[in-house]
């Protein structure tokens, strides 16, 4: 069994269709600590997602970078083969579609900000990419900017695997400062009001249990307040390090833990004791 520190991983399914698969393989040996894979893709590498992704995101430290990538990657790309139809083309973010006879998938070059909770991690399938911490606080944020299906159901899939949503509404308040954990809560509350064919448009592992999935966001969002109100000021948007566990946790009163902020680039976990 593969370890990535906070996140315990294992042998499991992995929701990318093979043509993905095959894309992310080959764009590996150009995938740095600058320019990673990210996204639902990322996200959904690991788990038995409820869903697959639409598309591989590749995110990068600045505009420059985004540039550079693309460029190595488009002559990759075109040296095995592939036709690219570039959808839009501007300083900092670029979208293509890629094909490979009837084979085909959305791949997209961004800039995003350096400052993370965790250092990237390297991955055998795409290279680098985006520790699943960090994948499941940008996933918050974008709950939070957007009100879309895929999001939703990343989320309850997140809090089964990586972190629940109290914690994570804690520490997003550190990547977004413009955000306190309270108003993130908020707007998570004006979530997952969605009817059966919001989800029909994406491509599921299965079918989606409306009634369950409401009791479980509502029960989410009632556990993730008492925590938020429970917790320290002066410790708002940071994250909650378990030596023992070796996990990201959201604490108990028995449970010794670390507070765990983020910086550009990201850090690893450090304990009580460490010099």
């Amino acid at each position: 069994m593969r370890r990535v520190a906070g996140v315990e991983k294992g042998s499991r399914a992995v929701p990318l269709t093979a043509f993905q698969s095959k894309v992310a393989l080959l764009l590996s040996a150009q995938r740095s600590e600058d320019s990673h894979l990210a996204g639902g893709a990322a996200l959904n590498i690991e788990p038995n997602s409820k869903r697959y992704s639409n598309d591989l995101d590749y995110f990068h430290d600045s505009e420059m970078r985004v540039a550079t990538a693309f460029a190595a990657d488009r002559q990759t790309l075109t040296d095995n083969g592939f036709v690219m139809d570039i959808e839009m083309n501007q300083p900092g973010y670029i979208r293509a579609i890629v094909f490979d006879g009837d084979s085909r998938t959305k791949i997209e070059w961004a800039h995003d900000s350096a400052w993370r909770f965790m250092p990237v991690v390297q991955d055998s399938r795409v290279g680098w990419m985006l520790h699943p911490v960090d994948l499941a606080v940008n996933k918050l944020l974008a709950l939070v900017g957007r009100d879309e299906p895929r999001d939703f159901l990343d989320i309850i899939q997140i809090t089964d695997e990586i972190l629940s949503l109290g914690p994570l509404c804690w520490a997003a308040a550190g990547k977004d400062p413009g955000f306190t954990p309270p108003s993130l809560l908020e707007l998570m509350r004006r979530r997952g009001r969605y009817r059966a064919e919001d989800f029909a448009r994406l491509r599921l592992t299965e079918p989606v249990d409306l009634v369950k999935l409401k009791g479980r966001w509502l029960s989410m969002l009632d556990v993730a307040e008492t925590f938020i109100a429970a917790r320290p000021a002066d410790e708002m948007g940071c994250l909650y390090w378990s030596a023992a566990t070796k996990r990201f946790v959201e604490p108990r009163t028995d449970e010794e833990v670390t507070p765990h902020f983020g910086r550009p680039g990201g850090v690893l976990p450090r304990t009580v004791g460490d010099v």
